[in-house]
């Protein structure tokens, strides 16, 4: 475990290095949730076993202590900050998947060229928030704004929205909501196939 100063206060980053690793894939975490949530977990022992670094990044808010998300500006520039820190150090020369569970993803989305990433992974992207399915309230322009190979995996039920597959973004549907536990093997399987295509 690494501690990063970022503009926001001390975010941490836990490193798992792979041997010979090519790519490595950096992940964040939803809002209310850490690092421990089932998918992160087995998508980041997925990415090992494929030879893939993986860097778990837990921003300073939830460092802090503190359960309510900072606001997207500052999450962003903490991102980027531990990204910066990361590709100078411990993943130096590695091609970079951005990637994250929810608000994580959003973050991912959005830093996307800020982190030089090559990819991006979004586990349970959250399209709108529940029962707020309008225009208003819909993020799908974060996932649009992304020109890079996209893999999206989507809990069927999930309140929070279902995005569609465009040119450069797969969505992998699997079953159950927002939280991506019922099926666990599925969203390890979506990942399977998808990470060795984009890092090559």
């Amino acid at each position: 475990m690494i501690e990063i100063e970022t503009p926001h206060g001390p975010a941490r980053a836990h490193v798992h290095a792979s041997p010979d690793a090519q790519a490595a894939l950096v992940m964040g975490h939803g809002a209310g949730g850490g690092l421990a949530a089932k998918d992160i977990v087995a998508v980041s022992a997925e990415a090992q076993a494929l030879g893939v670094s993986v860097a778990l990044v837990e921003q300073p808010y939830l460092v802090a202590g503190r359960k309510a998300p900072a606001p997207a500006a500052q999450l962003d520039a903490a991102f980027i900050a531990v990204v910066e820190h990361l590709v100078a150090g411990e993943l130096a020369g590695l091609r970079l998947v951005a990637g994250g569970r929810s608000l994580g993803a959003r973050v991912a989305c959005r830093t996307s060229v800020a982190t030089g990433a090559v990819a991006v992974l979004c586990l349970a992207f959250p399209v709108h928030p529940p029962g707020k399915d309008d225009p208003e309230h819909n993020r799908l322009p974060e996932l649009d704004a992304v020109k890079l190979p996209t893999l999206v995996v989507q809990g069927e039920n999930d309140p929070f929205g279902m995005p569609p597959p465009g040119a450069n973004r797969e969505v992998a549907r699997v079953a159950g909501d927002h939280g991506l536990k019922k099926d666990v093997d599925a969203v390890v399987a979506a990942v399977r196939d998808w990470l060795p295509r984009v890092v090559g």
